[in-house]
């Protein structure tokens, strides 16, 4: 997914096996690997020729945000994960919230 999230645009098996050739992979694994995160839906594929063309479902933000949200779905109370999430950001990373919620409020 780091490969697919670096690169602007979609990229072939071939082309993903080029970029990670320092982990000798076979090519049916790079193959297989990417077949699996389509089904799985983190992958769209198009058509080229006879290859296929790879890109990511979502951006790698929208990824983790959503994992967030899985998270948050695991805790009991989801305030008391809030307040503690609050709690540990940095002070930028807390203006950064602030100016979002804010944004959200103005909407």
């Amino acid at each position: 997914m780091d490969i697919l999230w670096a690169e602007s645009n979609a990229l072939t098996a071939r082309e993903v096996g080029r970029l990670i050739a320092d982990r000798d992979l076979a090519p049916t694994t790079v193959m297989t690997v990417l077949d699996r995160l389509t089904r799985k839906g983190f992958l769209e594929r198009t058509r080229d020729g006879r290859a296929w063309r790879y890109q990511p479902a979502e951006s790698r933000d929208a990824y983790i945000a959503e994992l967030m949200l899985e998270a948050l779905d695991l805790t009991g109370d989801r305030s008391a994960a809030l307040t503690r999430f609050a709690q540990a950001v940095s002070g930028t990373e807390a203006e950064i919230l602030r100016r979002a919620l804010t944004e959200l409020e103005d909407e």
